[in-house]
């Protein structure tokens, strides 16, 4: 069985899941599964249970392999698991069993970063402090184990700040792989050209890149209304497409008023009731956050070579 002949490394919220889709639609590249997250033991869930996700979160090498058994000999097998650049495990781990692996990495704006992070901490509900400032001033007593969310199934992401080392998390594949198999793209270019990025990862994974290249639009994120209201109709939105689900759906459809029996109509009243406006970013925070990550941004452009600090706009604070 084989292994993976590039990864997505990640960072989250910076595209990994649209360039993961766009590069799984080539003919050439075989991407069945998002996450498998084994080459990142650092980087599990709270309540971790092999024995019921052995299939997409396999803990022996067999298993993750088993993934990829549906690869074609002429097709190049990639991975994407956005936590494999935050852990300290899993570059020395791909390149003990995949030394000629290529690594892609991506990097964002450290304040949209984190903020982005954060809403999406929210929406899983491993957080439950919605003000993005309160919850970066609980990370010391986070990392000693208090305020940690009951429902939250990732207690690491809650160091939000601890994204932020981009040179260190670099260097770590660098020094197992050689630089010429480690591409790292920046987010900007990439929502700025999609298609444009895309056939530049081809390139880089020596496939052809003259092939109609489809952009992705993906869901923004939302922000649940209540916590309880928005699982009720997770569980319900699942319910739907088992048999039972399905009659009792039908059968509701067909005795409500006229305008809810439009499938449109439903999921925008759904919509409306089950999640409220994103707020607009805290503009002084998002300063603070500038501020405080500049020599990160600084270290960075000088390690890739680029100037970051004009391109994020930091050279004005």
């Amino acid at each position: 069985m084989r292994l993976p002949d590039f990864f997505i490394v990640g960072h989250g919220k910076c595209g990994t899941t649209a360039l993961h889709q766009m590069l799984a639609r080539h003919p050439r590249i075989h991407m069945p599964v998002k996450e498998p997250r084994y080459f990142a033991p650092d980087r599990r869930t709270r309540y971790w249970r092999p024995e019921s996700s052995m299939r997409q979160h396999p803990t022996t090498l067999e298993g993750y392999q088993s993934l990829f058994t549906g690869a074609r000999p002429d097709q190049l097998i990639g991975e994407a698991t956005p936590t494999y650049l935050r852990s300290t495990l899993a570059a020395e781990n791909i390149a003990a069993v995949q030394p000629d692996a290529r690594i892609i990495a991506i990097l964002r704006e450290p304040a949209s970063l984190l903020r982005s992070v954060h809403l999406q901490a929210v929406r899983n509900y491993d957080e439950t402090q919605k003000d993005l400032g309160k919850a970066l001033a609980l990370e010391d007593s986070r990392r000693e184990g208090k305020n940690i969310p009951r429902l939250s199934q990732f207690p690491q992401v809650l160091m939000y700040s601890e994204l932020i080392r981009y040179v260190e998390q670099l260097r770590r594949y660098h020094a197992v792989f050689p630089p010429e198999q480690v591409l790292v793209l920046i987010y900007d270019d990439f929502r700025a050209d999609n298609e444009g990025t895309v056939r530049q990862v081809l390139r880089f994974l020596d496939v052809d890149d003259t092939l109609p290249v489809a952009p992705v639009e993906l869901d923004t994120l939302r922000t649940p209304r209540y916590v309880w209201l928005d699982q009720v109709m997770r569980v319900s939105a699942m319910a739907r497409h088992t048999a039972p689900g399905a009659t009792l759906t039908k059968g509701l459809v067909a005795i409500a008023p006229p305008p809810l029996r439009s499938s449109t109509t439903r999921a925008d009243l759904a919509r409306r009731i089950r999640y409220v406006p994103t707020p607009p970013p805290d503009q002084q925070l998002m300063l603070e956050l500038r501020r405080r990550f500049k020599p990160e941004v600084q270290a960075t452009g000088e390690y890739l070579g680029r100037d970051l600090v004009a391109l994020w706009g930091y050279d004005s604070i």
